[in-house]
């Protein structure tokens, strides 16, 4: 392999390390060879003189005894002060010698210093060499674990790849075989209503005599029934069913008593929504599924799990058919089921941070989507691509689209406002500014109110159709917005607002009085994240961070 191919095999560095250790000796030793010798012969040299110097002394004291005891000895005194001129040169000469000395003894001492941090930086690198040698091995096992597993995992990827691969391939011929089914399937109805058309003006022609006094009878027996269930419905209904009330037309009456109440997910859930064409509620929650719950016969009646999501479901909406969900997760996604199946049709990516709402914008093709990525975003189902990108500056919330068309999309954020946007152009359009984070937003069925819910625990409702103006302030002792993406909603005509709390309360609101009209409560154990009102009837769903789920009604 190529790193082991750099390294020093064992025998290579212990043999590197013996010759340096060698060469190193062979110079230090050389080095002091030439001192000591130097030494040795200036050490000669300084016994030599000094033998010198001493006879030299005796000598000169014996002159200077026989020129004492002679007279006008002028040739010994000249020779004695010749004498003593040589003893003095000699006795600098020593001097000099022993400074000389002194010198090279300091120098040996230096040099014996330096040999000794020298073999101690030695000792010092030759540890460090073992520990690196050791760490070495260590190295090179892990590199060959990380090969085995890198070649493991390529095999893997070329294997997966070649699935995806035949999958594809699988895939692109079953839509194409969908496709003809469905023309097939399309002419084959054409022609099917052609000869029933065809059938039915035939026996109608045939019959149109005979059966007239009977459908004259028929209708009039129809509608006296018809009058006497009307009459019937309008009366104040006492100790029905909860069947019965499920099944009940529509009232203005305010929901006061729990219906229903079930475990919805394995923890907290976070999201709830009715379907707008019958008593489906869709529930979201921490356990990564999107779960729906029929509700229309008085009972709960499971209609199917969601499965896609790799973390938890923080929004759910219907299209307005009822037949497609969106769900968005805090993996950085939003998926799109279809509800008679329940299968996966699209998962949208490319926010960088967990998605917090998904709207449908007017059709079931396009949706947007708000993240705490700080941008929003409009998909085009069927491209299965992102058409635009809105950059808010601000983590969104909750969002809502403001006509039929999906030409204006209103954003609730984090920094305290509410952003409106032009889906046809890349404008912000206004900006209105609250005193605290936006958790949700709700608009009424006309287009012209909007709600918003606010974490300084109360609500605001905004005129659409003035310009944004701020028209209440709602709000009540008790009432705390339990999280920053907590859920409030009005009723279908828009004349009460409910909301959760952190308490487990759920308090409906008149939307000009500030009046409370009831309190929920006894229901939930923990905070309510949200709360849903049916689009025709008078029911509110609510959920909960104790896995629950209640259904209210007016009976």
């Amino acid at each position: 392999m190529a790193v082991e191919g750099e390294l020093f095999s064992q025998s290579d560095w212990r043999k590197s390390i013996i010759s340096q250790i060698q060469k190193r000796n062979k110079d230090e030793n050389l080095k002091f060879h030439d001192l000591i010798l130097f030494h040795n012969r200036l050490f000669d040299n300084w016994t030599a003189l000094r033998h010198e110097n001493l006879q030299l002394t005796i000598q000169n004291e014996k002159l200077r005894v026989e020129g004492g005891g002679s007279s006008g000895g002028g040739a010994n005194e000249t020779k004695i002060s010749i004498l003593e001129q040589k003893l003095l040169n000699q006795q600098e000469e020593l001097t000099e010698l022993h400074k000389r000395r002194g010198e090279k003894a300091q120098l040996i001492n230096d040099l014996k210093d330096s040999l000794k941090d020298k073999e101690k930086q030695i000792n010092e690198l030759e540890e460090r060499l073992a520990a690196s040698s050791s760490e070495c091995n260590r190295l090179r096992a892990e590199i060959e674990m990380y090969n085995v597993n890198r070649k493991n995992l390529e095999d893997l990827n070329l294997h997966v790849k070649d699935e995806l691969h035949a999958l594809q391939l699988e895939f692109v011929h079953l839509e194409v075989k969908l496709r003809k089914t469905q023309d097939e399937n399309a002419r084959l109805l054409e022609k099917l209503m052609k000869y029933k058309t065809k059938d039915a003006e035939k026996m109608n022609e045939e019959n149109e005599n005979f059966l007239s006094d009977i459908f004259k009878f028929v209708t009039r027996h129809r509608n006296a029934k018809m009058q006497k269930e009307i009459e019937d419905a309008v009366k104040e209904p006492r100790g029905l069913s909860p069947e019965q009330v499920f099944n009940l037309p529509f009232s203005s009456a305010i929901p006061k008593k729990p219906i229903l109440k079930f475990d919805a997910h394995d923890g907290e859930v976070d999201a709830v929504k009715w379907s707008p064409v019958d008593r489906l509620v869709a529930t979201g929650g921490g356990d990564r599924k999107v779960k729906l719950w029929d509700v229309s016969n008085g009972i709960l009646e499971p209609r199917g799990i969601l499965l896609g999501s790799n973390r938890g479901v923080m929004s759910v909406d219907f299209d307005s058919t009822g037949t497609v969900i969106l769900g968005a997760s805090s993996d950085q996604a939003t998926r799109v089921w279809t509800v008679a199946d329940q299968r996966l049709r699209h998962t949208l990516t490319g926010h960088s941070d967990k998605v917090m709402a998904a709207k449908f914008i007017g059709e079931a093709t396009k949706v947007v989507t708000g993240s705490y990525d700080r941008t929003l975003k409009i998909w085009d189902l069927r491209g299965r691509a992102c058409q635009h990108t809105k950059f808010a500056g601000s983590s969104c919330n909750d969002l809502v689209t403001s006509d039929g068309s999906g030409s204006t999309v209103i954003s609730g954020h984090f920094d305290k406002k509410i952003r409106f946007w032009d889906t046809r152009t890349e404008s912000l359009e206004n900006v209105v500014e609250l005193n605290g984070k936006i958790t949700s937003l709700d608009i009424s069925k006309d287009g012209r109110f909007l709600l918003a819910c606010v974490r300084d625990d109360t609500l605001r409702i905004i005129d659409l159709r003035k310009t944004n103006t701020l028209l209440h302030t709602l709000s009540e002792d008790g009432l705390k917005i339990s999280c920053d993406w907590a859920r409030a909603v009005f009723s279908s005509d828009a004349k009460q607002v409910a909301v959760g709390s952190s308490d487990g309360s759920v308090f409906v609101l008149e939307t000009t009085t500030n009046k409370v009209e009831v309190v929920l409560k006894d229901e939930h154990k923990a905070a309510v994240t949200a709360v849903a009102w049916h689009p025709y009837a008078n029911f509110i769903a609510s959920v909960g961070r104790n896995r629950q789920a209640v259904v209210w009604g007016d009976m």
